[in-house]
């Protein structure tokens, strides 16, 4: 605690005497300073005890007097000395008047005591102060180190508590409270993650104070790379002072060598993730359980899930490169592979046309960036938050993440999707943006149907590009029509191209050969059927249809022949 004019009052060899302003004797000390100016204001910055002789001070003038210990009092002056036996026998009543009157202490100082001793009481108290705050921040660093040990972030964060007298709460990279002391804390620190998720925006290490002064919140950021993945809040009920000031210091390094640790291990785990997911899409589930050992728990064994992202952009730069056209950049379709085996290594760089890169690949087991990394973030936080284990691997630029069927990840999942959606509709997203992720989600699968999974996910990654969609399920595919597939413009183009010949003969007048076909077809070639729908006489339909091969140049005897035609026509039955 500083000194106070209490404590110099009550010094034994200081022998001062209150004249004035007894009931604020309380007022913190920040320095003792003399100054026989008439105004020295100027030159003081609040909190001092001002000492004077009253050398150029008209001190027995009642209005000067006034305006001077007015203007001390307004400049935050925390009392007077003044010394008597100097220039003065005592204090002039005029000065202890105004005094009394602004309510400004007033402290008569006896001859026999030197200004330099009271600079050096409160020199020597602020000293005392200030080694006593160090000393307890020492304190402070060995209990909260001992804690983060033994206790772990949780542990860190009771002591923390402890040490400022209020409360302390751990964020996780999306904002989210990942631990808290004491437990109701959890709800105070809950409402501050829009404040977080706006100091993650910042350049690290970044900090920022919300609330009054019965309610005061600290944040501070965690870690040291561009990304916070963390952050602090600390709450009290009035300004820190220095030794909880070192404690939350203290904290902070702490938990940042912890963050910074964790982030080591997170990207050994990739590392690990894309051995065991290899293993697994190559059907040897026994080796990928003995590599993954405890690390992924039951995940290996129990009913999980299969998710690929990737970014928007990426996608149309493949289709791009491919010299196709595709509302949403929709991928050649997947080449088959052996049941159970992969069609590529995980971290295969994935080629495009003309063996030409379209961006650098991301090596298995660095950690993802730019969309991908808010995604695996986001699904990370939700996993830890359930204590449920989680498989993500960087895979070229992609992110394959391996999730426990109806597990709290997959569902953090299909809601960061939901969310993108529900932002594109509305008109929320930013204009432009094409980095935002596209995500396949396979059906439930077991551990030796991993490679079954992939391609599931792969399939319903593909329909989500053609669709516009963030994800799609598997489920979805399957259960949907086929006629949904088709609305890809490379499929469109392949339909024009072969009913092209056939429309131009109808535009000259001399038939309607492609509805003919379309009734020909739908009827499942009875002639009466659809000469019927079409109003005309068989025959005149038998001839259409040699009409149809000829131009063609292909047999309607082929059911192959058939099917083609049928889904060119139900792929441009909307733009007719």
């Amino acid at each position: 605690m500083p000194p106070t004019l209490a404590s110099l009052v009550h010094h034994s060899a200081l022998k001062l005497t209150v004249r004035a302003g007894e009931e604020r004797l309380a007022t913190p000390v920040r320095w003792a300073h003399a100054s026989e100016l008439a105004d020295p204001v100027p030159y003081m910055e609040g909190g001092e005890l001002l000492l004077i002789t009253a050398l150029k001070l008209d001190a027995e003038d009642p209005e000067a007097m006034r305006r001077y210990v007015r203007r001390l009092g307004q400049a935050g002056v925390a009392g007077l000395g003044f010394a008597v036996g100097v220039h003065y026998a005592t204090i002039p009543d005029a000065l202890v008047d105004a005094a009394a009157e602004e309510g400004l202490p007033l402290l008569e100082v006896p001859r026999r005591t030197p200004f330099l001793a009271i600079s050096k009481a409160v020199s020597a108290a602020i000293s005392a102060e200030q080694y006593q705050a160090v000393t307890a921040g020492f304190a402070a660093q060995r209990d909260l180190t001992k804690q983060a040990l033994s206790g772990g972030p949780a542990g860190l964060l009771a002591a923390l508590a402890g040490q400022v007298d209020g409360w302390a709460a751990l964020y996780d990279a999306t904002g989210a409270v990942a631990a808290s002391a004491p437990e109701w804390a959890a709800r105070r620190a809950a409402r501050l993650t829009p404040e977080v998720e706006r100091l993650h925006a910042r350049t690290p290490p970044a900090s920022l104070v919300v609330g009054g002064e019965a309610d005061r919140v600290e944040l501070h950021t965690l870690g040291t790379s561009r990304r916070p993945r963390a952050a602090l809040a600390v709450g009290t009920g009035a300004p820190l002072g220095t030794a909880e000031r070192y404690a939350v210091h203290s904290a902070i390094a702490l938990l940042t060598l912890t963050t910074e640790r964790s982030r080591s291990l997170h990207e050994a785990e990739l590392r690990v993730g894309a051995a065991v997911l290899r293993m697994l899409l190559a059907g040897e589930p026994e080796h990928a359980r003995t590599a993954a050992g405890s690390l992924y728990g039951d995940l290996l064994d129990a009913p999980y899930r299969l998710i690929i992202a990737e970014e928007a952009s990426a996608t149309a730069a493949r289709a791009h490169a491919d010299g196709r056209t595709a509302p949403h950049g929709a991928p050649p379709p997947p080449a088959a592979a052996p049941h159970g085996a992969p069609r590529r290594p995980v971290d295969a760089p994935r080629p495009v046309a003309g063996e030409r890169a379209v961006a650098a690949p991301v090596r298995a087991g660095e950690p993802p960036a730019g969309p991908l990394a808010a995604l695996a973030e986001h699904v990370e936080a939700a996993a830890a938050r359930a204590g449920e284990a989680l498989l993500v691997v960087p895979d070229g630029e992609r992110l394959v993440l391996l999730t426990a069927d109806g597990g709290a990840a997959a569902r953090a999942c299909v809601g960061y999707a939901a969310a993108l959606d529900q932002a594109r509709t509305t008109g929320q997203a930013p204009a432009g943006r094409t980095d935002e992720p596209v995500m396949g989600l396979s059906a439930p699968a077991g551990p030796i149907a991993a490679a079954t999974a992939y391609r599931q996910a792969e399939q319903a990654l593909s329909v989500a590009r053609r669709r516009g969609r963030a994800l799609v399920e598997h489920e979805e595919v399957a259960a949907g029509s086929v006629v949904q597939l088709l609305s890809d413009d490379a499929v469109r183009a392949f339909a024009d191209g072969l009913l092209r010949a056939l429309r131009e003969h109808d535009a000259t007048g001399r038939g309607d050969l492609v509805a003919s076909l379309r009734a020909w077809l739908s009827r499942h070639g009875q002639w009466d059927a659809a000469a019927a729908e079409l109003g005309v006489h068989r025959h005149t339909l038998r001839y259409r249809m040699r009409r149809v091969e000829e131009i063609l140049g292909r047999s309607l005897d082929d059911p192959d022949v058939r099917m083609e035609l049928w889904l060119a026509l139900k792929a441009t039955s909307g733009t007719e």
